[in-house]
């Protein structure tokens, strides 16, 4: 700082501005003074650096939270001839709990309608379960399972206008009830069927000494069984579940993402103003 300050006032100094001394008029003292004046900077903003990094952390853990779809895609609306069949679309989309959907259509024309299974089969819309119908609506899930939705119009309905999302399950609650049903089939039936031939090959063996030659057979027979104890290479089965779960990354990657380049942003605009 008390470098800076010197360079400032030679700098600004009335022999400077007289171009006679060169040592004075050297690039490197510009390009030093540029230095503190950007320390000094930094200091003076330090602040807003720390509250723009605060607010990036609570952008990216609310982005991380939950996720907004567009029915049908990004310009997807609820009409009777989407870009893409609902059902197709959901089924290439993970949903979760917390997750919402986002409907746009004509208000007064259509509405959304969240009904039962057999309302969904028969496009009943006498008894909906929740009715949309304000134009730009949003539904929130607030548990795991299928939601059905149709259109308020029975003749769009019947013409394919209707759609079923399926919302996964918690993870970690499903995790613990794959896990222990696993390994029981597989560790408890073949001991059971292991300890019989074994039981039985000792009789056998001493009530035939008349050859020796069976023995040695039938021996292999029962040391086979115990081989599908290797079976625990079923314990690969709970994968399935990690897979699932490694997916839902992709919205909190780019929260995380967008969240940093806004901050980047801000930080420079602070910096330039």
């Amino acid at each position: 700082r008390f470098a800076c300050s010197i360079l400032n006032d030679n700098l600004s100094s009335p022999p400077f501005i007289n171009p006679s001394p060169p040592h004075l008029n050297s690039p490197y003292l510009n390009f030093l003074k540029a230095i503190c004046v950007t320390i000094m900077e930094l200091k003076r903003n330090f602040t807003n650096c720390f509250f723009v990094i605060l607010w990036m952390g609570t952008f990216i853990i609310s982005s991380c939270e939950a996720y907004k779809f567009n029915v049908g895609g990004k310009n997807g609306l609820w009409v009777v001839k989407p870009y893409e069949n609902y059902n197709h679309w959901a089924e290439r989309m993970r949903f979760q709990v917390n997750d919402s959907l986002y409907f746009k259509y004509k208000k007064g024309s259509d509405s959304v309608l969240v009904v039962t299974k057999d309302d969904y089969f028969s496009c009943n819309n006498k008894k909906p379960v929740q009715s949309l119908t304000d134009g730009e609506s949003v539904f929130s899930f607030d548990h795991s399972g299928p939601y059905f939705f149709i259109s308020g119009n029975a003749d769009n309905c019947n013409k394919g206008q209707k759609l079923i999302v399926v919302v996964m399950a918690v993870r970690n609650k499903s995790q613990h009830h794959e896990a222990p049903p696993s390994p029981c089939p597989v560790s408890c039936t073949p001991p059971a069927s292991s300890p019989q031939p074994s039981a039985s090959s000792p009789p056998t063996s001493p009530a035939s000494p008349r050859s020796s030659v069976p023995p040695p057979v039938e021996s292999p027979s029962p040391m086979q069984p115990p081989e599908p104890s290797d079976i625990p290479s079923d314990f690969g089965a709970p994968a399935p579940a990690l897979t699932s779960s490694g997916s839902s990354g992709l919205g909190c990657n780019s929260g995380l993402v967008l969240g940093f380049c806004v901050g980047v942003t801000l930080v420079l605009g602070s910096f330039i103003g």
